[in-house]
C-alpha cells in the first residue's frame, strides 16, 4: 500500500519533525509512505472572503497536482466524519482489500481546503470539532495511520 500525506506549508518545529519522522520510520514496515509539502500562499491576517477563496484555490491547485487519478483521497476537515481508531483501521483495511492501494491524506492550510480539493475527496475525516495547527495535525495523523496498521495486524500498541 502507498500512502501520501499532503500538507500545505513547511513544517518548522523541530519537536514535530522528530515525532513525524519516528512514526514515518515505523510505518515503513507496513506501507510505502510519502510526505508531500506544498507551498502555502502568503496572506495577511484580515483577508476579504474573495481573497480567502483565491488563497485556497491556489493552494488547492498545488495539492491536486500531487494526486494521481487512481488515488483514494481522504481530506481532513473539521466537518468530516469522526471515527474511532478501530474504525479508521477498518477503512484502511477495506480500501486495501478492494484494490485501493493508493491513499492520499490531505491537510489544508490555515484557511482550509478549496472547493476543488473537497470535490476530489472520497472521504472527509475529522479528528475533532476543535481546530488544531496543521503541523500538529500531521503528527496526530501519522500516529493514527501507524496505529491503524497495528490494529489491522492484531499487534500490540493500540490500547
Amino acid at each position: 500500500m502507498k500512502i501520501q500525506i499532503i500538507t500545505v506549508g513547511k513544517l518548522k518545529e523541530k519537536y514535530l519533525k522528530q515525532g513525524i519522522a519516528e512514526y514515518t520510520k515505523r510505518l515503513g514496515a507496513y506501507c510505502n509512505i510519502e510526505e508531500i509539502e506544498v507551498a502555502d500562499e502568503k496572506a495577511p491576517e484580515n483577508l476579504s472572503e474573495a481573497d480567502m477563496q483565491i488563497v485556497k484555490q491556489k493552494e488547492g491547485e498545488r495539492i491536486l497536482s500531487k494526486i494521481a487519478p487512481d488515488t483514494h483521497v481522504i481530506t481532513l476537515e473539521i466537518n468530516g466524519k469522526q471515527l474511532t481508531s478501530e474504525q479508521l483501521a477498518k477503512e484502511i483495511d477495506k480500501l486495501a482489500t478492494y484494490g485501493k492501494s493508493k491513499i492520499a491524506f490531505v491537510i489544508g492550510g490555515s484557511l482550509g481546503l478549496s472547493d476543488e480539493v473537497l470535490k476530489r475527496s472520497d472521504f472527509g475525516l475529522s479528528f475533532s470539532k476543535m481546530t488544531f495547527p496543521h503541523q500538529l495535525m500531521k503528527l496526530i495523523l501519522v500516529e493514527q495511520v501507524y496505529r491503524s496498521f497495528r490494529i489491522i495486524r492484531n499487534e500490540p500498541y493500540h490500547k
